[in-house]
């Protein structure tokens, strides 16, 4: 071969090599070009809904730190930050508690069998905010102290109605059933069911030794059906002024935990056999002491977030002996406010008759000797008259209260 041969073809094969290499680059930059272009500008219908919610949650997070970062800057600098912090957690606590709590609403609803299905399905549409929740601890014997309670301060049929929707105040007798269920016994309160239509029945055996399960039962089931400010509970044998009841209860309307009754220490009561034994009394200290600062059984109330805190939790929540014991247990280490309010446990005539002339109308009435008014089912009518407000205070009273639906 010729050297002017060789040396075109030499010439050739670098320049195809020179031409490889930059259609290589080219290649490269081209790759570049719509490789930046196409994550910029990514399509939807190609990345995954998850990818751009994650993208929207970090421009979110981006947005929210700087709005923490201009507002410390234009409170004071880190102390501001802070605040916004604190805010921000408080909220996020809420709004845990709010979820934590229609969980166990659900599932205290659902796992009912007392519970109607009719009533469950009125659970799926939104709930009306209430003033308070009464409700009258009773139990199978006590037929005539509710007939009593009825013919004296608890409104009856269409009155009871009218209660609910113009001042949203719910009351009810509470019961669980026999420990045969479905006896003699349930079918009597269905048959005073339906006649009256004011029980709440519980999924709860009922027993004297049980009455701190059945306070937990109470303010779980309650909580889970009504969503009102305050939630009561009353035995069968006491009188209620309930005018005077909403009046002092919304005087509280603004306190988050709020415990009210008529707070007292009793004696813990070590010897077996005694009435009110607590077979516990070591865990109180020495022989003699006495109990913590508690409300007396026969009437208490207490506000919307302790119920929940009552039903959230009412599997861990221990059972003294003594109700009111066992419910004043459960909100040791809170931070609760406990209210001393002599009105719900005035004495039978002539002690709540002197304070009603006076002008310093009771809530509740009792005789400290017998837990309730002895012989109420005699007696009940006589302090109803001597002590009883106005029969129009109740419906010329407005209470505090959000009609409109709520969480």
């Amino acid at each position: 071969m010729s050297v002017k041969s060789r040396g075109e073809l030499a010439a050739k094969h670098v320049l195809s090599r020179n031409l490889a290499l930059l259609l290589c680059f080219a290649s490269f930059c081209a790759g570049m070009f719509f490789t930046n272009r196409m994550w910029m500008l990514p399509d939807a219908k190609g990345i995954p809904r998850t990818s751009i919610i994650g993208v929207e949650q970090s421009l979110n997070c981006d947005q929210k730190i700087k709005s923490l970062n201009n507002e410390a800057n234009s409170s004071g600098g880190i102390s501001g930050s802070q605040h916004s912090i604190q805010t921000l957690d408080r909220s996020i606590s809420d709004l845990e508690m709010k979820i934590v709590a229609a969980r166990a609403e659900r599932e205290t609803i659902m796992k009912d069998p007392m519970i109607s299905e009719d009533l469950k399905n009125v659970k799926s549409t939104l709930k009306r905010k209430y003033f308070m929740v009464i409700g009258i601890n009773t139990a199978f014997s006590s037929r005539k102290r509710r007939d009593s309670v009825r013919v004296t301060w608890m409104p009856q049929a269409e009155k009871r109605k009218k209660l609910e929707e113009e001042k949203g105040i719910i009351i009810r007798f509470v019961i669980g059933h026999s420990s045969t269920s479905g006896g003699i016994l349930d079918k009597a309160i269905e048959a005073e069911e339906k006649v009256h239509g004011d029980f709440l029945r519980l999924q709860h055996i009922e027993g004297y030794l049980e009455l701190s399960a059945k306070t937990k039962a109470y303010f779980a089931t309650a909580v889970s059906l009504w969503d009102a400010e305050f939630y009561v509970k009353v035995d069968d044998d006491v009188h209620v002024n309930l005018a005077t009841l909403g009046s002092t209860l919304a005087g509280h309307s603004n306190k988050p935990r709020v415990y009210i009754g008529c707070m007292k220490s009793g004696p813990v009561l070590a010897r077996k056999g005694v009435k009110y034994h607590e077979p516990e009394y070591w865990k109180f200290g020495e022989v003699g002491n006495k109990y913590f600062r508690h409300a007396t059984g026969q009437l208490y109330a207490i506000s919307k977030d302790l119920a929940t805190y009552i039903s959230i939790n009412q599997n861990v929540l221990h059972k003294y002996a003594n109700e009111d014991v066992s419910l004043g247990s459960w909100f040791i280490g809170l931070d609760v406010e406990h209210v001393d309010d002599r009105r719900l446990c005035c004495g039978t005539p002539p002690d709540c008759e002197w304070k009603a002339q006076a002008g310093n109308i009771c809530v509740a009435s009792f005789d400290w000797r017998c837990s309730g008014i002895c012989r109420s089912v005699e007696r009940i009518m006589e302090v109803h008259e001597r002590c009883g407000e106005d029969k129009n205070a109740l419906w010329s009273t407005n209470f505090v209260q959000t009609t409109s639906s709520s969480f």
